[in-house]
């Protein structure tokens, strides 16, 4: 098969979809590997590492797509990317298309065959695909929650792990899956006093077991949450609803609960935020404030460390793309229920029903030619 990795362009998105090794391993098994052009220096890889590993260097992304039967990306395609999609092509993504209609519907009407990480499902619930950037993203977001506590960022003053003698920050993280325990394990390491809030009990008792005394498990509901409001220094949204919008824990009314100078941290903001007034941000201008609480609302925030979330991602992406590219997608998926749940779109129609819900258009079934 052949495989185009072209160069990523979303604000500050220093990944790749694949590193040399993955590629070297790519072209072992028989297939062409095109590499746009300095594609990999974001992550640190040179066009010459690509070429040892197998790669021939493309030299524009319209050549990289043209060439190319599957492509890998990190990010969902931006606006100029739009032309490049074809009906026989598979797109080989993050897409999280749950979160922006228009992408939705230009998957829809060009046909391509959209398979998107975050909802490669095995059958006990677990996201392998999404899973290493929630990783990520978690310890992020703590670090980056005590960055903008700081007062010369618009926070409140706040040391997150305090000194003796002086209360250490609240923390209250929204979700107990792997970004919520990523992020609580880094806020109660630096010494904060955390809250981790699911609706999930059986999840609860695990996190109570596995994380330090210094941080409290509570079975999530608004009463709660509002409770909680007035005395936390930093929110960390952590909600996932695979493949869906995120619901809305915090609402614009609950805003005022807050201290001026708080922190929210919404990781989920490309499925659509679990805070009503987050929308999505930029590395190169990540936050804003509302009622004098500041909002990080990056989507991309494991971009800003590409090394170590693109070798994450890659050691969690290869063995599914050698199965679509050794067998061809149709046997693939037979082969792996997994990547089944991983189709979106597929030749002009929409498969998976959280984002038909979600735009409120028609999910049809998946019949694979």
């Amino acid at each position: 098969m052949k495989i185009g990795i072209p160069r990523e362009i979303k604000d500050n998105e220093y990944r790749v979809a694949m590193p040399p090794g993955g590629v070297k391993e790519l072209t072992r098994h028989g297939h062409q590997v095109y590499v746009e052009v300095n594609a990999g220096v974001g992550s640190g890889f040179s066009d010459q590492e690509y070429t040892q590993a197998g790669a021939e260097i493309t030299y524009t992304a319209e050549e990289t797509w043209r060439r190319a039967e599957m492509i890998m990306k990190v990010k969902e395609p931006q606006p100029v990317e739009y032309p490049f999609l074809r009906d026989d092509l598979i797109l080989f993504t993050y897409l999280h298309l749950a979160a922006t209609e228009e992408l939705t519907r230009v998957m829809i009407d060009s046909g391509v065959m959209g398979v998107a990480y975050e909802t490669v499902e095995l059958a006990d619930g677990t996201l392998p695909l999404l899973q290493p950037m929630s990783e990520v993203a978690g310890k992020m977001a703590t670090q980056i929650a005590a960055h903008y506590l700081e007062k010369p960022h618009g926070g409140r003053g706040m040391l997150m792990g305090g000194i003796p003698g002086v209360f250490p920050a609240n923390v209250m993280v929204l979700g107990g899956g792997t970004v919520g325990t990523n992020a609580a394990m880094v806020a109660a390491g630096m010494g904060a006093n955390v809250t981790i809030l699911d609706i999930n009990l059986s999840r609860l008792r695990y996190l109570s077991e596995i994380l330090p005394g210094n941080v409290t498990t509570l079975a999530s509901s608004r009463a709660t949450i509002e409770k909680l409001l007035p005395t936390v220094d930093a929110v960390i949204g952590a909600i996932l609803i695979a493949g869906a919008r995120a619901p809305h824990l915090i609402t614009r009314e609950m805003l005022r609960l807050m201290q001026p100078g708080s922190v929210i941290v919404d990781v989920a903001v490309d499925q659509g935020g679990c805070v009503e007034t987050t929308h999505p941000t930029t590395h190169s201008d990540p936050i804003y404030f509302v009622d004098e609480v500041l909002h990080y609302g990056v989507a991309n925030m494991p971009g800003a460390v590409p090394r170590t979330s693109t070798y994450g991602l890659s050691n969690a992406t290869l063995r599914y793309a050698l199965a679509i590219a050794d067998q061809g997608l149709h046997a693939a998926v037979m082969n792996d229920p997994a990547l089944r749940t991983g189709i979106n779109t597929y030749r002009g129609k929409l498969v998976y029903a959280p984002v038909a819900e979600a735009f409120n258009l028609p999910c049809h079934p998946l019949t694979l030619d």
